[in-house]
């Protein structure tokens, strides 16, 4: 299976498990991390890039601006907004409030629309 494909399902397997209201919230605020990586990853893959892990997202998505074109900063931006000031608070602490959660939703919606643009809709 081409790492697309693998990308492409490992983002809809965590996306379902995010949707999961029957879950903690944190557990799903990670699950919509680990989804938001892996569709970021796949349109990567597509484009025969590797990006390996999200610590390297904004640095591929730079040195490959081909890959979402005028769109390459809104998607490391929001990235990186869910990364290092979303995430955290679920991933570490129980600093987080009902404002989080629908916050780390909005951008990984703005995520979600421009890599389902580049990867076709599939």
């Amino acid at each position: 299976m081409s790492e697309f494909k693998v990308h492409l399902e490992l983002y809809t397997k965590f996306k379902k498990d995010a949707e999961n209201k029957k879950l903690f919230e944190g557990t799903r605020v990670e699950a919509y991390f680990l989804a938001t990586f892996h569709l970021i990853e796949a349109c990567a893959a597509k484009e025969r890039i590797l990006i390996n892990k999200h610590q390297n997202v904004r640095r591929a998505i730079e040195e490959n601006e081909f890959i979402f074109k005028d769109e390459s900063e809104a998607v490391w931006r929001n990235f990186q907004i869910i990364e290092n000031q979303l995430r955290p608070k679920f991933a570490y602490s129980m600093s987080w409030s009902a404002v989080d959660v629908r916050k780390f939703y909005e951008h990984f919606q703005i995520i979600e629309k421009i890599c389902l643009k580049v990867i076709g809709n599939v």
